[in-house]
């Protein structure tokens, strides 16, 4: 079991920026699958995007395609979401999941993650 930790939720307005973290000690030393899903009130949970070590390919979902991007520091051992151009549709709780030893996103996806952050809130209002 990898232990993570999510950082960087807040408020901010339409328009504006936040870059959230994901870190675990793993990321240094394995391949690693890591996804970052999201949440808002009364709906079901969505993958938003996904980096895989191996071959550092990516995945953005459609619907934030231009404006998020993924990207890694192994050396630091964290893993981020870089959130711009943020809308009021992107508030919601914003949650870091890892497979250690998995080589691709797709894979991830379809398995499952079984490693789970506790989740930070993103708020985007006027």
């Amino acid at each position: 079991e990898v232990q993570l930790v999510e950082s960087g939720g807040g408020l901010v307005q339409p328009g504006g920026s936040l870059t959230l973290s994901c870190t675990a000690s793993a990321f240094a030393s394995a391949n690693y699958v890591v996804g970052w899903y999201r949440q808002a009130p009364g709906k079901e949970r969505e993958a938003v995007s996904c980096i895989s070590s191996s071959d550092d390919s990516r995945y953005l979902s459609d619907f934030v395609k231009g404006r998020f991007s993924i990207s890694n520091d192994n050396a630091k051992k964290i893993v981020f979401l870089h959130m711009n151009t943020l809308k009021p549709e992107d508030t919601a709780v914003y949650y870091c999941a890892a497979v250690i030893g998995t080589t691709s996103c797709n894979m991830a996806f379809y398995y499952g993650f079984d490693n789970w952050g506790k989740g930070t809130l993103v708020s985007v209002s006027s």
